[in-house]
């Protein structure tokens, strides 16, 4: 049009020197298109990855576009998604059914729901509805046959739900990974099952059930025992995701004609760069990235994190609104095998105790332990030397064990040096790309779960890593996992041997101070 003003588009935005007609703000004249959507990019399979809105003739890169809208509540089952076609996709609301028409495909945005159907919450960052999120999961992804790991709780519970949303041909599987003996009481597996299988008809999903116990003595328990029986704390949940949940359940999974397999951990998945990534929790309060650290491509390819998008409170809240029968339980904890029962006593059933001294780094005695294994450092509870005649009125800490001569070691003081450490070293780490990023590299690191984020430096050695910290680290324990972040990406860990602590083996026992 002869006077019209126009603008130059730059290069690298779709523009390439062109020029377009300048608009007044506000709505443009006349009927407005369909923006069409950036990051047209692709998965492994080749599939098209669905985008999000933008104005036509802007194309802003993708990671730009993902950083303003937040991160994607269907993110789970992106590595296999496919935009389905249609006049509208329609879910299936538990206690509705709603289409959603074309026009409201645009990213972000959820069909309207009835009146009194809106309930805010967070979701990866945003403001949503409970249905709304419902039907962000619902026909964004190629469909499929997923065996889900249901356990009877509500995290795996909404997970069975996310994916039928989805689309998804669902079926639960219930481990049995351990055999309970009547002396040890009420029997939870048994109270668990019943829970999974009132989830699976609430859902119209089939049920199977499979006894892994002996894989599970086997693979874990007989590791559990002989780690304490070197006066070290291990940690069951790693070997377990390791060996049964990700392995035997996986196999038994595909034998079932499964193609992925799903579980109610608080984690993600996302493929880039030819590599899948393990990724923290949305809900970085019920993060469980630590525990699967020793997942490798293979396990994470075939693994599908429904919840690790959502926060804990959207779970129970979908719960509720699906009326699943666990809404309202119980998050389990502890060790999966002891439950509710005794520690001490349900050790000893195993490893015969072996009563010895407590004493002082100087060597002082000040009581008698009931067994090296029952302790682990930095303990303070339950040792039995409160109010010692001559000693300050300060809280005992486990400091350092001697297993071959039988003695546990005490201190006095939350500050006391005993249990501080800088460097450790470990066992052979285990990768989640299936290689170490270099020999050398800077990170942040966990010893223990919940702790906060460390910086550190790992040196990758010939039969494990030594990791070197900033600050001082606190009860750093032989036998727990030391666990490798790059921002929200876990790298990998390994089990820790050693540390420079006192008592940590990497140093000689230092004379009291």
């Amino acid at each position: 049009m002869r006077g019209e003003r126009r603008r130059a588009l730059p290069d690298g935005r779709g523009g390439s020197g062109r020029s377009a007609r300048l608009q007044p703000a506000g709505r443009a004249p006349g009927r407005s298109r369909t923006p069409r959507r950036c990051g047209d990019t692709r998965d492994a399979g080749g599939n098209r990855l669905d985008g999000a809105a933008h104005p036509p003739g802007r194309r802003a890169p993708v990671a730009q576009h993902r950083a303003r809208r937040g991160r994607d509540p269907l993110q789970f089952c992106r590595t296999a998604a496919r935009p389905r076609s249609g006049a509208g996709i329609g879910y299936r609301h538990p206690s509705r059914a709603v289409a959603e028409p074309r026009r409201n495909r645009r990213a972000g945005r959820a069909p309207a729901q009835p009146a009194g159907t809106r309930k805010h919450r967070c979701v990866a960052g945003r403001c949503a509805t409970v249905a709304g999120h419902t039907a962000l999961v619902a026909g964004r992804c190629r469909t499929m046959k997923v065996m889900l790991g249901i356990s009877g709780g509500v995290d795996s519970s909404v997970a069975a739900l996310l994916l039928q949303q989805a689309g998804h041909q669902v079926e639960g599987l219930f481990m049995q990974n351990w055999e309970e003996d009547e002396r040890d009481g009420p029997c939870t597996a048994d109270a668990d099952r019943k829970d999974a299988v009132a989830v699976c008809g609430r859902l119209g999903i089939p049920f199977h059930a499979r006894n892994f116990a002996t894989e599970y003595w086997d693979g874990v328990f007989e590791h559990f025992l002989a780690e304490y029986r070197a006066g070290r704390t291990p940690n069951p949940d790693v070997l377990c995701n390791r060996e049964i949940k990700f392995k035997t359940f996986l196999d038994e999974a595909r034998a079932l004609g499964a193609e992925k397999i799903a579980t109610g951990h608080y984690a993600r998945v996302d493929f880039r760069d030819g590599t899948y990534r393990l990724l923290r929790a949305v809900d970085a309060a019920k993060d469980q990235s630590y525990f699967l650290h020793a997942l490798g491509q293979t396990q994470l390819a075939a693994t599908l994190f429904p919840v690790g998008e959502i926060e804990k409170p959207l779970v129970r809240e979908l719960a509720r609104e699906a009326e699943l029968p666990t809404h309202a339980k119980k998050d389990s904890t502890g060790i999966c095998f002891i439950g509710e029962r005794d520690f001490r006593s349900f050790l000893a059933q195993y490893i015969p105790a072996r009563p010895g001294e407590m004493r002082t780094p100087g060597g002082a005695l000040v009581g008698e332990h009931q067994g090296t294994m029952y302790y682990t450092l930095g303990q303070r509870n339950g040792l039995g030397i409160g109010g010692r005649q001559g000693a300050s009125g300060e809280p005992w800490y486990v400091v350092g064990k001697d297993v071959a001569a039988n003695v546990l070691y005490v201190a006095q003081g939350n500050a006391n040096h005993w249990l501080d450490s800088r460097m450790l070293r470990s066992e052979a780490p285990a990768w989640v790309a299936g290689r170490a990023p270099a020999a050398r590299f800077r990170c942040t690191a966990k010893t223990r779960y919940r702790q906060a984020d460390q910086a550190c430096e790992v040196q990758v050695l010939d039969a494990g890593l030594e990791v070197r910290f900033d600050t001082p680290q606190r009860a750093v324990t032989p036998g727990q996992s030391v666990v490798l972040y790059d921002g929200e990406a876990c790298l990998g860990g390994a089990v820790i041997a050693a540390t420079d602590a006192p008592f940590g083996g990497l140093s000689p026992t230092q004379d009291q101070s």
